[in-house]
């Protein structure tokens, strides 16, 4: 056993419980249910929410009544010993079975308090009892704040009996199983209650009645027999008592439990605190050992991630911005004769509705339609995309128990629906870096423009000089540079130095588009990947992230 195992049977055995520290348990649980909440099914959870819920209303009532239930198979005679603790003829006795049909109440002391208790566990008014007496003296003082009821045979044979005794087992404080020599060996009450109370031991105490049809020699061979199936039941130390009332001193006994009970005032805190215990063992079940973590290197998230570049066109986008790049390149640093012609042609970022951004925020009305004409991904991309979101869901959800495997996978593609329109945001909202012309585009631009005027000037020279010839005036004399006239010279040098840069800038615009293309794909997958992260990853961490919390304030919930 470890050193928890070891404190909570020393804690057990010192009998008290902390009406604080079990205060901190209870709110453990309830901490757990809102962590949980909409992540795990709804019924198993079920008697969590029931204990928090009647704990706090036991809690929140008397305080100095103690309720404790007769309860017994036809034919035990809990009835019988219910009037004899009493020592009143409250509860019907007969031959006829079952002779208790409804449950009955005594009230040792004034009832102040404990009406509202009465009313919480649903015993009628007409059915209630005061055990209170100016001729007892101080008799019955030692029981004053017991409430001891009787309740219907958990064997009737009608079914609402049985529905009563379940309901108020769950509500008293300390339960006290009448059984006979004839039927103490009986499976119902072992199997049905006895062995579902292991958890209640503090509160619970099991009589052998009467014990006067027993030969004397039999009495303790039969106490034997019956304590060794209740220790197989998980109730050892279980308080067992012979009673009878045949005899005057008969019940002692179970008079003197129920003494020490009363004063104690730990019957409601001990059962409580049992109760707790089976809760927190249930979900302790649903619980399990911590998750995996899911970092960003996990191989299902990078699947995850491709499979997302590959659904927002991303390839398509980078693609057309290496296309963009070259055109815009040719269309600035190009022979200018042509640059019309290219201009002409359509851009290719601005088919894809991509216009040049810097990466401000969209207007919100924008996010109303579709952002992009990027391409629809094909059915094997989509196919690929649910693959790793199931994938991701597979990884962060192994060895989680119980629904946790299914919550993570709601998660995960719990926004998927408006995946599409994210994606296509991020594309259109990310910045390509084609929002402005490169400065050495400028700069061949503008010689290119030289060298074209230079041609120009040399042909409207080389005009000039043709009209006045042919208008028979006197020729113009152009100067030389070497054998070759002035105005020539710029006319074919200038055409000349215009294709020769056209060509000696265009594999400089195919390396530098290259380059365009890989910083735009890096920034587009960077785009991407936080779509992924906050529609995939952060709904299923999310999910981790409750269970390791549930885990923690379960930790609270579990110390006694």
């Amino acid at each position: 056993m470890g050193m928890g195992g070891r404190l909570r049977e020393a804690l057990r055995a010192d009998g008290r419980v902390d009406a604080d520290q079990l205060v901190a348990r209870l709110e453990a649980i309830r901490r757990f249910l809102g962590i949980v909440d909409g992540k795990l099914p709804d019924t198993p959870l079920v008697p969590a929410r029931t204990l928090v819920e009647r704990a706090g209303t036991r809690l929140s009532l008397s305080r100095d009544h103690t309720v404790v239930a007769l309860a017994g198979a036809t034919g035990s005679g809990k009835s019988s010993l219910f009037n004899a603790m009493a020592r009143m003829d409250l509860s019907p006795v007969g031959v006829r079975r079952p002779t208790t049909g409804v449950t009955h109440a005594c009230v040792w002391g004034p009832l102040d308090g404990g009406t509202r208790l009465l009313d919480w566990l649903g015993v009628l008014p007409r059915h209630r009892f005061v055990r209170e007496s100016l001729l007892d003296g101080d008799d019955e003082s030692t029981l004053h704040g017991l409430i001891l009821l009787d309740l219907p045979d958990f064997d009737s044979v009608q079914h609402s009996h049985r529905l009563e005794v379940d309901r108020l087992l769950g509500l008293v404080d300390l339960v006290v199983w009448v059984v006979d020599p004839q039927k103490y060996a009986d499976r119902v009450v072992h199997g049905s209650y006895l062995r579902e109370f292991h958890r209640h031991r503090d509160v619970t105490v099991v009589v052998l009645n009467q014990v006067d049809r027993l030969p004397p020699a039999d009495v303790d061979r039969v106490v034997a027999d019956l304590r060794r199936l209740l220790d197989s039941d998980g109730l050892d130390g279980v308080p067992l008592l012979p009673t009878t009332i045949t005899d005057p001193g008969g019940t002692e006994g179970l008079r003197g439990a129920l003494e020490r009970c009363v004063a104690e005032r730990q019957a409601a805190l001990r059962r409580l605190s049992g109760d707790v215990d089976a809760v927190v063992a249930a979900l302790d079940e649903m619980v399990g050992a911590p998750g995996p973590a899911l970092t960003a290197g996990d191989p299902a998230v990078a699947t995850l991630d491709r499979a997302l570049v590959a659904v927002a066109g991303v390839p398509t986008v980078a693609e057309a911005v290496e296309q963009a790049y070259r055109h815009r390149a040719a269309a600035t640093t190009g022979w200018p004769l042509v640059r019309l012609w290219r201009r002409l042609r359509p851009d290719p970022l601005r088919r894809l509705h991509l216009p040049d951004r810097s990466g401000d925020p969209r207007d919100p009305a924008e996010s109303l339609v579709a952002a992009t004409s990027v391409p629809e991904p094909s059915v094997a991309d989509r196919s690929a995309l649910g693959l790793a979101v199931r994938t991701v869901a597979e990884r962060a959800g192994a060895g989680l128990p119980s629904a946790w495997p299914n919550a993570v996978t709601a998660a995960a593609r719990s926004r998927l629906g408006d995946l599409p329109d994210a994606l296509d945001r991020a594309i259109a909202d990310t910045d390509l870096g084609m929002n402005r012309p490169r400065l050495w585009w400028r700069l061949v631009g503008g010689l290119q423009w030289l060298v074209t005027l230079a041609a120009v000037a040399g042909l409207g020279w080389l005009a000039l000089g043709y009209a006045l010839r042919a208008l028979g005036l006197p020729e113009l004399r152009h100067p030389m540079v070497g054998e070759v006239p002035v105005p020539t010279l710029l006319l074919l040098g200038g055409l000349l130095a215009g294709l020769l840069m056209a060509a000696l800038t265009r594999p400089v615009a195919r390396w530098t588009a290259r380059r365009a293309r890989q910083r735009a794909e890096a920034r587009l997958t960077g785009a991407v990947t936080k779509v992924g992260e906050e529609y995939v990853l952060t709904p299923v961490r999310a999910v981790i992230a409750a269970h390791a919390d549930a885990r923690t304030v379960l930790e609270v919930a579990r110390h006694r």
